[in-house]
């Protein structure tokens, strides 16, 4: 069959099966005098299944980050032969546990779902979310895992240092707001009563 009729059976783009070809992954191909590249015998089996993409950052300044985070995982994803259904793109805090998007992921999960870092789906408590989506028959892909185990280690530090730090600071962010909703309600009191 020509590269383009195998491209469109298997789910790739032309230039993708022209790249594949370039790299020399088809065994048995053909080329006619004309030009025209003939695949001889299917090479690729892509394996069936929902793959989901997962991408967080946590603030707008770091929006390129999630584009690069979604290409790299698409890569990925796109190496092993698998056709990702959904790209997932979230901006919040990992410390958040409260995320629109990742929620809709827990609630109906893919067969797969890929991500960058473990930090991308969460701060602290990677393993009860992947024996979560585990009991979901839910597969999760970690592309980049922590070479040793020393540097997996000062992250799950660094993350509970993090995690306290934001706990205080929104404390006192909360407690600011409140004296400052206090004096206002003062003032509004004391303006109603003079008049």
């Amino acid at each position: 069959m020509k590269l383009s009729d195998w491209a469109k059976e298997n789910g790739y783009c032309y230039r993708t099966a022209w790249n594949r070809y370039k790299q020399g992954r088809f065994p048995d191909v053909q080329v006619s005098d004309v030009g025209t590249i003939r695949v001889l015998a299917p090479t690729v089996k892509r394996e069936s299944g929902i793959v989901e993409i997962y991408a967080r950052v946590s603030s707008n300044d770091k929006k390129d980050d999630l584009q690069s985070q979604a290409q790299l995982c698409s890569q990925y994803c796109a190496s092993k032969g698998w056709i990702v259904s959904k790209i997932h793109k979230e901006v919040a805090s990992g410390m958040n546990d409260n995320r629109p998007k990742l929620n809709k992921i827990f609630a109906s999960p893919p067969e797969k779902l890929v991500i960058l870092h473990k930090d991308r789906i969460t701060r602290f408590g990677f393993n009860y979310i992947t024996k979560l989506l585990e009991a979901k028959n839910c597969e999760l892909i970690v592309i980049n895992e922590n070479s040793s185990e020393h540097e997996d280690l000062l992250k799950d530090f660094i993350a509970i240092i993090t995690s306290f730090c934001c706990r205080l600071y929104g404390a006192r962010r909360g407690q600011a707001k409140a004296l400052k909703l206090k004096e206002d309600l003062r003032d509004t009191v004391v303006e109603t009563s003079a008049t």
